[in-house]
């Protein structure tokens, strides 16, 4: 099992530090949320990169149904590249309730899955190379000859990890064709974190493959070894209570700086 780390609250700048305090420390992940408004991630990302040399850095998550999938594609891609091959895309429909609706995003679940099915075939078509065209419900691309620097280190793409959610085929499907899933469980419209036994059972779905199972959490009341014998493959520690700290910043660099749970 390897672990990573989900920034709860914090600048830029403030990313590139915990980045490096995390690498030093022995974490094998930092990652950060996007916002609808607020702290961009890429940037911050960015940032990080050229502060490490290790760790993988990513986002957790990316909503891309409210991303221009070019945008989103040369951001990934130019993080990829200052990183050196280290970046991983997680993505999943979103919380509405962040903001969505405040900003004119689309709030339709079905849509929201539509534009993100779209986002990633258009975002996986630019980092292959010109020319690519794209024909969908909602975004069309022609190929061009506008000279651009697109491609990632990682080939052939950047990992992607997907939400899905236990029980809802069309959604478990989708995240199975990517490289890794964020499993969750949904009772009465409420998301949950699967339990120890409907991880076994993902893992006894994927078999052999070379595939990612991530769940999130916080050390002190979870035990990540208990994850990994069930079959997750990465810990995401959160601490998200942090949020409320006079200092969010600095309380999170005391907890990098503790190391990752007992692997």
């Amino acid at each position: 099992m390897r672990f990573g780390f989900v920034v709860p609250w914090a600048d830029a700048e403030d990313v590139g530090d915990l980045a490096a305090a995390a690498e030093a420390s022995g974490w094998d992940g930092l990652f950060v949320w996007e916002p609808v408004w607020g702290v961009d991630a890429w940037i911050s990302l960015g940032l990080a990169a050229v502060r490490t040399s290790k760790i993988r850095l990513g986002t957790m998550l990316t909503p891309p149904s409210r991303r221009r999938p070019w945008e989103l594609a040369g951001q990934v891609a130019t993080v990829d590249r200052l990183s050196a091959g280290r970046v991983t895309l997680s993505v999943g429909l979103g919380a509405v309730d962040s903001g969505f609706e405040a900003f004119g995003e689309e709030c339709d679940r079905r849509v929201r899955a539509e534009l993100m099915d779209e986002c990633l075939d258009v975002m996986c078509g630019l980092w292959g190379g010109q020319p690519f065209s794209f024909e969908g419900r909602h975004y069309q691309v022609s190929p061009t000859e506008f000279p651009t620097i697109g491609h990632t280190v990682q080939q052939p793409r950047v990992p992607i990890w997907c939400v899905g959610a236990l029980g809802r085929p069309k959604s478990m499907e989708r995240a199975m064709r990517w490289d890794g899933l964020i499993p969750q469980v949904m009772e009465d419209g409420v998301a949950r974190q699967p339990t120890l036994e409907e991880i076994a059972g993902i893992r006894d779905l994927v078999g052999d493959r070379d595939y990612d199972i991530v769940v999130e959490g916080e050390g002190s009341e979870h035990s990540p070894a208990a994850w990994a014998d069930a079959g997750a493959t990465w810990w995401i520690e959160s601490m998200w209570s942090a949020m409320s700290e006079a200092d969010a910043a600095l309380a999170v660099t005391d907890r990098l700086r503790e190391g990752p749970p007992d692997r």
